[in-house]
């Protein structure tokens, strides 16, 4: 593989220097999206604002596929690999937040808008050398990393509008991956306030688990022997997987946590119809399966102890993360022009999860954290402090990261993918993801 920090000089100042003329633009368009942040698989806004940036560098677009779906292909019209650069459209909900959504609460707590700005720098800095590189890059605005409204994303299954409740998983289900050699993108880190750089590759992945109780309405205080209670059986639940932690091993990175949905209807009524959401996550497929079973288990008892029904559904998440440790390194070396020593730490294994992981599974790909925001990401705190930092250091160093493995014939790229080994083929991976649907 090339030296990655002089080998390509030329190109990359020149494609900085096109970063450089349309930052203004670029922070702009950011502040913009995270003003107007949209959940999953309803990100119609964003994607027509990334869509309209894309279409005035002179790009294709295409949009519309797993609802919001939109991307841009750049075509060097010489051979060679096929480089994905994403950027997420959808934002969590935090109603607290300065700039949320009053009607909705979404919120870009999860710094989606910056890397949204992340690609589309990236963008600005390959079109200006696109001539000298080999090889095809598309550009992807995907919906719905974060998995969140279950209940709603079912409906949207139920309708037929979508198969998957997760946007890559659903991109990779409808082949917009299938062509691609390998993906790239970053993420904001928490309380990274300047330029800096998080060398961790791995992550937890997760199943989603819907639990609903079903009990018996009756007069609350003038009859409750008559009634049973859901809500009970839902504390008893709750109960029996607080117990289970003290068994989890540190080394599985064993997460669980949920939420109840519905608590019941009325307060002088005994509830008859109690839900619960919920994620298992861990670090590797193993550990989250059998500990998926115990949790279901401890629900189910709950139910049981009370009397009431339990419905538990498995619903497919995100995998591991399991980077491309060329792809980091060329990254790594190309950041060090703009980040000094000290912002280059090492935050280990990532207890959250990405659809990233999924990716990663089937091809190279990287997803490394960088600098520009503070404050705890998905709390009202998150904020961008360092729109330089947040957006154009990373836009560059992804810029300078693809002319490293496209120029030269692409052969870095090719060097990357001849020593690169799947975990799963798509087949394999869709035939994992639909068993869960499944799940008994």
């Amino acid at each position: 593989m090339p030296e990655t920090q002089d080998s390509h000089k030329e190109l990359k100042v020149r494609a900085f220097e096109a970063i450089d003329r349309r930052a203004e633009d670029l922070e702009r368009f950011v502040r913009d999206i995270g003003k107007h942040a949209e959940v999953g698989f309803f990100e119609t806004r964003t994607a027509a604002k990334v869509a309209e940036f894309l279409r005035s560098l002179q790009l294709p677009v295409e949009e519309g596929f797993a609802l919001t779906g939109v991307e841009a292909l750049l075509d060097t019209h010489r051979a060679g690999p096929k480089v994905a650069v994403l950027g997420e459209l959808d934002s969590v909900v935090c109603f607290d937040a300065v700039d949320a959504n009053p009607d909705t609460g979404a919120a870009h707590q999860c710094g989606h808008h910056v890397q949204l700005g992340v690609m589309l720098a990236t963008a600005v800095g390959l079109v200006s050398v696109a001539p000298e590189l080999a090889g095809k890059v598309v550009f992807m605005g995907v919906p719905a990393e974060e998995y969140i409204q279950i209940e709603r994303r079912l409906k949207l299954k139920q309708e037929g509008k979508i198969h998957f409740i997760g946007g890559k998983a659903e991109l990779i289900r409808l082949g917009r991956f299938d062509d691609v050699d390998m993906t790239m993108m970053i993420h904001a880190s928490s309380n990274l306030p300047g330029a800096g750089v998080d060398r961790g590759q791995t992550s937890n992945g997760f199943v989603g688990l819907t639990v609903r109780y079903t009990g018996r309405q009756a007069h609350a205080a003038a009859s409750p022997d008559q009634g049973i209670n859901a809500l009970n059986a839902a504390v008893l639940g709750i109960s029996a997987v607080n117990a289970l932690r003290e068994t989890f091993r540190d080394e599985d990175h064993v997460r669980v946590h949920f939420i109840i949905t519905k608590g019941g209807d009325l307060v002088n009524c005994v509830p008859d119809d109690v839900r619960l959401e919920a994620y298992v996550r861990a670090s590797s497929v193993p550990v989250i399966e059998e500990t998926l079973a115990r949790v279901v288990r401890a629900f189910k008892a709950g139910g049981d102890a009370i009397g009431a029904g339990t419905e538990c559904r498995v619903l497919p998440g995100m995998f591991p993360l399991a980077g491309c440790p060329a792809l980091y390194e060329l990254f790594y070396k190309n950041s060090e022009p703009f980040v000094a020593r000290e912002g280059f730490f090492d935050g280990g294994h990532m207890s959250g999860s990405t659809d990233m992981g999924d990716i990663s599974q089937i091809m190279p790909a990287m997803h490394p954290m960088t600098g520009g925001m503070d404050g705890v990401l998905h709390s009202a705190e998150a904020r961008v402090t360092d729109y330089d930092a947040a957006v154009i250091v990373p836009g560059k160093t992804m810029a300078a990261t693809v002319i490293d493995l496209l120029s030269d014939d692409a052969v870095a790229a090719r060097n990357v993918l001849s020593t690169f080994s799947p975990n799963l083929t798509k087949d394999e991976y869709l035939k994992k993801l639909n068993g869960y649907f499944e799940y008994v």
